[in-house]
């Protein structure tokens, strides 16, 4: 019989038994895996679950979420072009990036606690399928190759950009920061920026140009998708737009409206006599045409007023039907498509990027052909670390998870906030922690905190805080005594020792029990602004409720040994019986003693 090679100062014995007690046929070990190369990402990013993309994501400034998403193949030596995307009144980053929607369901709130079989993304509903700002983006990089487009989208605490800024009287120059910070984070040249805005984003939009007397150098193009209902004073925009579009060939302005004058909503009219887009779009033009020659062209239901070649473009869809068209404007007509590339052929509709639209947030159904755990992680025994772990985000990612992962637990906790008010958290974790194979062969498998937040982000799930590892434990009904190793700690012989040595432990337990005691948990914590390229771990408590790992950042981010766990939670909880994005509850600071022994998390992923 071929065994595993033996561990270093672990007996050449240990590992014969262990390979014949997983199965290990006497023909030898299964074939090798294919060696997967992946390409470092830029430093600050992890490597999304979609497309290749590299992901970074903060709370920065009060109360402001940024999530950066560049290309797969992003070339420091080329021109970068950035999109910063302000999201709409009510929706977040998630809904504005869009998803497909579930296969064979209406898209419907989350209902906490029963078990569910496939985890949803925080809030899923229709909001996901209507901008697809992501996808309209990953179709702009296909036909501009020769620079790196990279995406920012900007959520505002509360999703109001303009309540946020009437509650932060420096709010204008928040606005700067943000995107100066984001500009900041691009190695390589500095990068062009084009801003653009749905709905209530148009006042983000609006805050940069009150932020200073001047539009910088470094900015390209103003995209207000039905967006631009702040318009009112011709000399502080309108005369700063103009000095701006005059100063560059380069510089863009680009608004696209739709008849908005007699809509109604459940019988009543959804703008007020002097409200709406429509009426805004005609005081610009009023204001544009006092200085630059307007040309006027008419498409279909869609009228064009155009000028400087081209580099000024007002669109306006005659609604003739007089339907709500505010947010079709974006997605459905391709509007952003065209807001960031003039005279875009498709624009008007249908969709011209469904191609690129990510899946749904939650757990594929496991392949048919996907191989046991035990069978698979052994054949990881002879790849280099960065290989090993592309191969088990590839197989996880695709599928490849116990059944009993599925249905998460519900844990609730009564906490007091930091008014002294007691409030009743729940929220829902996996049984146990990240495994791959089936219900009858799988292996927990150890990994770097990037891929773990590339799976939770593809599972529709957040890493969780020392506060939930410790209440998981406290609700947990398995809990076995640790079962540490001393040597060979990095090595696959030792994942495969240890997960024998936790399956013995847990022997006769109900399949699908929530276990906590038999790892260390890979957690999110404040404690990374310290120093962002290290993983944070902490836990394995004992019987007596006491941890045995403190929470620690010694050890750099590449690194993974046997005894770390990977418990995915739910983005959404309940927070008083009403759905609350985990990110939102972990950054108030009203809310975050609910989840969080540190205060406010603004660094919620990796």
């Amino acid at each position: 019989m071929r065994t595993l090679a033996p561990a270093v100062a672990l007996p050449a014995v240990v590992f014969a038994a262990l390979a014949g007690s997983l199965g290990f046929p006497d023909r030898g070990p299964p074939p090798a895996i294919a060696p997967v190369r992946p390409a470092a990402p830029v430093p600050g990013f992890y490597r999304g679950p979609w497309f290749g993309e590299q992901v970074r994501e903060r709370w920065i400034e009060p109360g402001v979420r940024v999530r950066v998403q560049l290309p797969a193949a992003f070339d420091p030596d080329r021109p970068t072009r950035l999109v910063v995307y302000a999201t709409p009144n009510g929706s977040t980053i998630e809904q504005t990036l869009g998803s497909r929607l579930w296969e064979g369901e209406a898209p419907a709130e989350p209902k906490l606690p029963e078990a569910r079989q496939e985890p949803r993304p925080p809030g899923a509903d229709w909001r996901f399928d209507i901008q697809h700002v992501a996808a309209q983006v990953r179709r702009l990089r296909e036909v501009t190759p020769g620079e790196n487009v990279a995406l920012a989208v900007v959520e505002a605490e509360g999703l109001s950009w303009p309540a946020w800024r009437r509650t932060h009287p420096d709010g204008a120059a928040a606005v700067r920061r943000v995107v100066e910070t984001v500009r900041g984070w691009l190695p390589g040249p500095a990068a062009r920026v084009e801003l653009a805005g749905h709905s209530g984003g148009g006042s983000f939009l609006f805050g940069f140009l009150d932020a200073a007397e001047g539009v910088p150098d470094w900015v390209d193009a103003f995209a207000f998708l039905d967006a631009n209902y702040s318009y009112a004073d011709a000399d502080r925009h309108g005369d700063k737009l103009v000095a701006w579009l005059r100063g560059g060939r380069s510089r863009r302005l680009v608004v696209i409206s739709y008849d908005d004058r007699r809509v109604t909503l459940d019988g009543k009219r959804v703008v007020g006599p002097t409200g709406g887009t429509f009426r805004a779009t005609h005081r610009m033009l009023v204001r544009f045409g006092a200085d630059l020659p307007l040309a006027e062209t008419r498409v279909g239901d869609v009228v064009t007023h155009t000028g400087l070649g081209g580099r000024v473009r007002f669109h306006t869809h005659t609604n003739p039907d007089n339907r709500i068209l505010h947010t079709a404007l974006v997605g459905e007509l391709n509007g952003l498509l065209e807001a960031l590339t003039p005279g875009w052929p498709a624009f008007g509709g249908p969709r011209d990027y469904a191609a690129w639209v990510q899946p749904a947030a939650g757990i594929p159904p496991r392949p048919a052909d996907a191989p046991g755990g035990a069978a698979f992680v052994y054949r990881l025994a002879g790849l280099p670390p960065a290989e090993r772990e592309e191969a088990i985000a590839r197989e996880v990612l695709r599928g490849n998870v116990p059944d009993f992962l599925r249905t998460f637990h519900p844990v609730t906790v009564r906490a007091a906030d930091r008014t002294g008010q007691t409030r009743t958290v729940t929220f829902e974790v996996t049984p146990d922690y990240l495994a791959v194979g089936s219900d009858a062969d799988f292996v927990r498998v150890p990994v770097t905190p990037r891929t773990a937040q590339r799976i939770a982000d593809a599972f529709g799930c957040n890493l969780p805080t020392r506060k939930v590892v410790d209440e998981v434990y406290r609700a947990a009904t398995v809990r076995p005594h640790p079962r540490p190793l001393t040597a060979d700690r990095e090595s696959v012989e030792s994942f495969l020792l240890h997960d024998a040595f936790v399956r013995v432990l847990v022997e006769g337990r109900p399949r699908g029990a929530l276990v906590a005691g038999v790892k260390k948990d890979v957690v999110v914590t404040n404690r990374l602004d310290e120093k962002p390229d290290r993983v944070a771990i902490y836990g394995w408590h004992t019987p007596d409720g006491k941890p045995i790992q403190p929470l620690s950042i010694v050890h750099r981010d590449t690194y993974v040994d046997y005894s770390h766990g990977v418990r995915l939670m739910r983005r959404t909880v309940l927070v008083e019986g009403k759905p609350r994005d985990v990110r939102h509850v972990l950054h108030d600071p009203d809310l975050c003693p609910l989840l969080s022994d540190e205060g406010p998390v603004r660094r919620a992923s990796y």
